[in-house]
């Protein structure tokens, strides 16, 4: 099986993410390298912080480019701010283009319950996933964000959470398939979702 290439732009969480993919036996490489992107049997988007400048940081890198096309022909998972990133736009103290990879916004999460979402929450699935085999309806992960992706399509959502309101906890269209939690962090559960998602790779 090949490796799964991490993208490091400068604003993810990289060591836990290898750290869960190494102790489930996947190979993987953190790179910011085109040719490591092409070689990668499947590609893992994490990110931590704001929209605005994670986008910045992948346009002035040339990664929002390899990424769409990297799309077309493999895997490729964004974990929290990285899921936000696969949307139309985001709306994080400003209107900001994302990679057009999941038609939708992403929006503030319109609760009133306290933000930032923090801590362990139940998950639903209203479409099929092959990220969420081996799960059943209730699996707890965990959480830290504001914003949530809003879909165009309800068939792109693969997972929601409640948090006052309907919060889209994971996506999928195609090849893109996008986690807001954090599988990393998020215990069994976690590694089964790495798991089904490393069993992608071509």
């Amino acid at each position: 099986m090949s490796y799964t290439a991490i993208v490091d732009y400068g604003v993810g969480n990289l060591k836990s993410i290898t750290n869960a993919m190494g102790y489930l036996g996947l190979d993987t490489r953190i790179t910011s390298d085109e040719a490591e992107l092409e070689r990668a049997g499947s590609i893992i988007l994490p990110g931590v912080g704001a929209f605005p400048d994670a986008a910045e940081r992948l346009r002035g890198s040339g990664l929002d480019r390899v990424l769409k096309q990297q799309a077309e022909r493999k895997p490729i998972l964004g974990i929290c701010l990285g899921m936000q990133l696969l949307f139309d736009r985001g709306e994080e103290g400003k209107i900001c283009e994302g990679l057009r990879l999941v038609s939708g916004c992403v929006e503030r999460i319109p609760t009133t319950c306290k933000l930032p979402h923090i801590g362990w929450n139940s998950l639903r699935f209203p479409n099929p996933s092959p990220l969420f085999a081996g799960l059943d309806e209730g699996a707890y992960v965990y959480f830290v964000h504001s914003y949530c992706g809003v879909t165009a399509d309800p068939a792109d959502v693969s997972a929601l959470t409640d948090y006052g309101v309907p919060v889209t906890a994971a996506v999928g269209r195609g090849n893109v398939y996008g986690c807001q939690f954090h599988p990393e962090k998020s215990g069994e559960a976690g590694l089964q979702i790495l798991k089904n998602f490393g069993g992608l790779n071509r």
